[in-house]
């Protein structure tokens, strides 16, 4: 199985009518896909295998004023059939190296302590943190509040 790994871009973006269901949480949005495009600290790679997009990694470049700019790696997502091949590794080295060809000063994310798969995935990834730290996620669900006021 051939994988081509490309990085998102207004001409690859054609690509991605092809997607396998397991790749992204829901379907692409063609206004969410053109704000994407069109800031330039979004990043995303995606693999192609057998005429479909397969598996993506998105980030966004993370600035603050007391802080070297970084990249903040968001979601790792490859379809369950081409899982376990490399693919999700691919992806991740890609979107470290866009860090490194960017002057980044460092790359990172976080992950749910259940998540076996990604554990995985970013304990194997070429020169990871080799003392990964734990944290706590706390989110705000302001969909949910607006379909629910008062709820």
């Amino acid at each position: 199985m051939d994988v081509v790994i490309h990085r998102l871009d207004r001409e690859t973006a054609r690509l991605l009518d092809k997607v396998t269901v397991d790749v992204f949480d829901h379907a692409i949005r063609a206004d969410s896909l053109e704000d994407f495009l069109a800031c330039p600290r979004h990043e995303m790679v995606f693999a192609e295998a057998d005429g479909r997009v397969v598996g993506m990694c998105s980030s966004f470049i993370y600035v603050h004023p007391d802080k070297p700019w970084q990249m903040f790696i968001n979601e790792v997502g490859v379809d369950e059939a081409y899982r376990r091949k490399g693919i999700g590794r691919k992806l991740l080295d890609a979107m470290v190296e866009l860090a490194r060809e960017r002057g980044l000063a460092y790359a990172w994310l976080g992950t749910a302590s259940d998540n076996v798969e990604g554990k995985a995935l970013f304990g194997s990834a070429s020169d990871p943190d080799d003392n990964p730290q734990p944290f706590l996620l706390y989110e705000w669900d302001l969909e949910w509040e607006r379909q629910n006021p008062g709820g």
